[in-house]
């Protein structure tokens, strides 16, 4: 590419960031990296009655934790600064007037009960009202192109609220290029004269969005298929102000794990998963959303599977490192049509990354997780974990598989208890206890062979005493080699605990 790739993230600061979002900043981070380009975040909040205290804050934390931090934004690198519209206003109105000087936009008056009372008069008579050209000139409407200089300079300096609204061409069809979906053809006469100027003083995301874009010199704007019906405005303010536009990729809605409509928090209410990176509490409500990072996710499971939804490689390969990601990523291979979130996709990648975690770093994780392992060997749990992480999908699941490394069992599953403790097992077991004693527990190979023998001597089925053994141990049929469990916890304690079972049953 001749161009210097420069791609930008800009969320609205109106509440926590939705699965989305982080799926479009991941793309564009991707795009960036792959290119040599910068990643910048740009915070716009120009809707300042919709602000939410600290979810700018959330923004950034998201980024870093999914480990695609932005090159430019907020207080980094601040070469195209400021970096939030609501201290870069000064700049939007000089070219809101350059507009209105050219004739591609126009002062309205219009107040809001006014166009109010055309939309429902046109509703009466089955019409949709739109504020364009078939109306804009005919004197119902209340703008600068059906009053003359003065009248139009006198309510401005009389303090009278007006918007400035784009002037969409009339009887035009436009070719647009988006990479992801090809060629777009639009007639100018659907489109409605949006507002680029409020009467607050501020820009509406039209404008604001178009002239930053500019200034920063942004090269691909990688953005949500819901900003689709806006490109043919955002292409004609490029051509109204002369300037060459980016070249424009939409990426596809991520659908409800039904596959029908947009995924919303409320689907993962409802079917018990978070659609925040991490966890947020609202600032009015306290109600907390949950978060993957709380969920006990890891950033690169989460950003494998965002990758996956809506692109695809071309190959069998699902398993990918960022690095990974950055080398096979390609805007041409982003599908048109929506991704379906499967939350049990998500589940899918967290335990293969979890498999790719030294088991030094997760005996940490492990140990944080838990008082009750505070007086333990980080080394110790350390061999635990690499016995029980293959059935693992998260570190919270650790405890229920691994519990009686650390504790002897306090009770004994029922249902485990008839299957495994027969008439004559007591004598057996007072047996076993006998050979363990007599064994060098000094590998679980040596109890293994020592137990081994036994069974095959005595000429009984292995179950016969494996079953009760492993009930004995842990409290039910479940866990790991026994051989493994019964060195990890040592052969006194094995010993205690099968004549703790001897005399419960």
């Amino acid at each position: 590419m001749s161009k210097n790739v420069r791609v930008r993230f800009a969320p609205s600061p109106t509440g926590p960031l939705h699965i989305g979002g982080v799926r479009t900043a991941l793309f564009n981070y991707l795009f960036a990296k792959k290119h040599g380009g910068n990643f910048v975040l740009r915070i716009e909040d120009t809707d300042q009655n919709r602000y939410v205290q600290g979810a700018e804050d959330y923004v950034v934390k998201a980024l870093n934790w999914c480990g695609i931090p932005f090159d430019e934004g907020p207080g980094k690198n601040e070469k195209f600064g400021p970096y939030r519209q609501s201290e870069r206003k000064h700049l939007y109105r000089k070219y809101a007037d350059e507009l209105v000087a050219n004739g591609k936009a126009y002062y309205a008056f219009d107040t809001p009960d006014q166009l109010d009372s055309h939309r429902r008069d046109h509703e009466a008579h089955g019409k949709t009202f739109t504020y364009n050209w078939h109306n804009r000139e005919k004197g119902r409407l209340v703008n600068s192109l059906v009053l003359s200089d003065e009248e139009t300079q006198v309510k401005i300096k009389s303090g009278e609220d007006y918007v400035i609204r784009f002037k969409s061409p009339q009887d035009q069809t436009l070719q647009l290029k988006d990479i992801i979906r090809g060629n777009i053809t639009i007639d100018t006469n659907v489109l409605d004269d949006k507002v680029l100027f409020k009467s607050d003083g501020m820009p509406t995301y039209h404008l604001a969005n178009i002239v930053d874009d500019h200034l920063m010199e942004i090269s691909h704007v990688i953005r949500g298929e819901e900003w689709l019906p806006s490109l043919a405005l955002h292409q004609l303010l490029y051509d109204a102000f002369g300037w060459e536009a980016p070249k424009f990729a939409h990426l596809p809605l991520i659908l409800k794990p039904t596959g029908k409509g947009k995924l919303s928090k409320r689907d993962g209410d409802k079917l018990g998963f978070p659609v925040f990176p991490l966890q947020w509490k609202d600032p009015k409500t306290n109600a907390i959303s949950r978060g993957y990072k709380e969920d006990g996710y890891f950033p690169g499971a989460l950003v494998n599977f965002l990758a996956f939804l809506g692109w695809n490689p071309g190959t069998e390969q699902e398993i990918f490192s960022l690095e990974e990601l950055v080398n096979a990523f390609d805007l041409n291979k982003v599908n048109k049509a929506g991704a379906r979130f499967d939350p049990d996709k998500t589940k899918w990648f967290n335990h293969h990354y979890m498999q790719e975690q030294s088991d030094s770093e997760l005996a940490v994780l492990f140990k944080k997780s838990k008082p009750e392992l505070a007086p333990f060997d980080i080394n110790y749990i350390q061999l635990v974990v690499a016995l029980i992480k293959e059935r693992a999908t998260f570190v919270s699941d650790f405890w229920d598989l691994s519990h009686y490394f650390f504790f002897a069992p306090e009770g004994y599953n029922e249902k485990a208890a008839k299957k495994a403790w027969k008439e004559g097992t007591d004598d057996l077991m007072r047996e076993l206890v006998a050979v363990i004693e007599n064994t060098d527990a000094n590998s679980a190979e040596s109890l293994r062979v020592a137990i081994k023998e036994w069974i095959a001597f005595k000429d009984i089925g292995f179950g016969k005493v494996m079953m009760p053994l492993r009930l004995a141990l842990v409290g039910a049929l479940q866990g790991p080699d026994v051989f493994d469990i019964m060195f990890m916890v040592g052969k006194d304690e094995s010993i205690k605990r099968i004549e703790i079972a001897i005399e419960s049953f």
